[in-house]
């Protein structure tokens, strides 16, 4: 339940590069690297309500741990896939519908911080998050 609460961005690392190798153009990048996310996690057992809150858009997710579900990311993205725990780790393996292509994405709270990792095409970036 460590991963509860309300989450505010707080910095980037190659976060820029990442949507670039995703394929987003260059003025959604920018944006993108200043969306001023908030992200509010709801656990109870495997289930899960994510609620994403930023400049562009505000979203709910629900999810149940190792369950297939879809999901668009802020720029039209449609995913398809599942998130697990493995260990204090929430791991999300996702395809995108467009081309097949994988994408990675990991949460772990980090001392004081949520950490999102992506992973797509060998291009890393971090997100990390602040507890608001």
């Amino acid at each position: 339940m460590a991963f509860n609460g309300a989450w505010k961005i707080d910095r980037n690392e190659n976060y820029e590069k990442f949507m670039e190798t995703m394929g987003v153009n260059i003025m959604k990048r920018k944006l993108g690297a200043h969306d001023n996310l908030k992200i509010t996690i709801q656990q109870d057992g495997n289930k899960f309500l994510v609620k994403e809150s930023s400049n562009f858009r505000t979203i709910d997710i629900e999810f149940t741990l190792g369950v297939s579900f879809e999901y668009s990311l802020a720029d039209g993205t449609e995913l398809t896939g599942s998130w697990n725990m493995e260990g204090n780790k929430l791991v999300g393996t996702f395809t995108r519908k467009d081309n097949g292509k994988a994408l990675t994405a990991y949460r772990e709270i980090v001392g004081d911080e949520l950490v999102q990792t992506y992973v797509y095409e060998g291009v890393e970036a971090k997100r990390f998050f602040k507890k608001c």
